[in-house]
């Protein structure tokens, strides 16, 4: 789509080109910003010539890169000590979205845009991802991507705020895991995201995403009960009717999802195997 409004652009290489002037915009993959018409939008600030590595690994975990983009997370290969990373290509499918807008679109944009269906945002509440965030005054904020997010659409970015990257531990990426998602269509967005992981300690963690209206986090020191943990996915709060599915159909089918995670990390066959599609 033309973005109609746009008088000018450029290429953010330091800091100091990220003071954002009125009307101007951050922008990377710009997959959702040319979706449709931005008319308070005068400007874009394209953060692609900063020069952020894609991905770092390290012995504490895992940096990626805000312009990292969905397609290079997706084929990255890990350490073979790091068995979550499958979640990576789960998650990046559970975004309704070709191999056009994988190469596109990148991690932090996904973030950011904060829908409750945001593939990126599942695999960092998956993981305990940690979001990294540059303030206008040079300083950096953190805070766990599940916080990160408010509600369906919004974040607790402030005005010149740029999400640098994220941050993930690596005893999440050490994790066992399990991944479940469903949708109204075949190929439809994600009307509910499961993701389960149980540590090297044994602390157990199940994430609700797509299905409510910001992240859900259950903790437990190991492997719930099937009674606790639909009682807890019961108990939750934010669910959320649209087009594409119901408030009661995203609770009923989350808590279907979480006991078919919670029995797969038990280390038995999920029922009915992974989450499909419901016509």
């Amino acid at each position: 789509m033309d973005l109609e409004t746009i008088t000018r652009y450029r290429l953010a290489r330091s800091r100091d080109d990220l003071r954002l002037a009125d009307g101007e915009a951050f922008v990377a993959g710009a997959t959702w910003m040319f979706s449709e018409p931005q008319p308070e939008v005068t400007g874009l600030v394209d953060l692609t010539a900063m020069g952020w590595p894609a991905i770092e690994a390290s012995d504490a975990g895992l940096r990626i890169g805000a312009t990292c983009t969905i397609a290079a997370l997706a084929d990255w290969r890990a350490p073979a000590e790091w068995t979550a990373v499958p979640l990576f290509r789960q998650c990046a499918d559970a975004l309704l979205a070709s191999f056009k807008v994988w190469n596109q679109a990148t991690v932090g944009g996904n973030v950011c845009r904060s829908f409750a269906a945001g593939a990126m945002v599942s695999l960092a509440v998956a993981l305990d991802g940690v979001a990294v965030v540059w303030t206008p005054d040079g300083g950096e904020r953190r805070l766990p991507v599940a916080e990160f997010v408010t509600g369906n659409g919004t974040n607790v970015l402030e005005s010149g705020e740029v999400l640098r990257a994220v941050d993930l531990p690596v005893h999440a990426l050490r994790a066992r895991t399990a991944f479940r998602k469903v949708a109204l269509a075949e190929l439809g967005r994600s009307g509910a995201v499961v993701t389960g992981r149980v540590d090297e300690d044994d602390a157990a963690v199940f994430g609700i995403t797509a299905a409510t209206l910001r992240p859900v986090v259950l903790r437990y020191a190991a492997l719930p009960s099937a009674e606790e943990l639909a009682a807890d996915v019961a108990a939750a709060s934010g669910w959320y009717s649209d087009p594409l599915g119901s408030a009661d159909w995203r609770q009923a089918v989350a808590g279907v999802l979480a006991e078919e995670v919670r029995v797969e990390l038990r280390g038995a066959a999920a029922p009915g195997g992974p989450g499909v599609a419901v016509a």
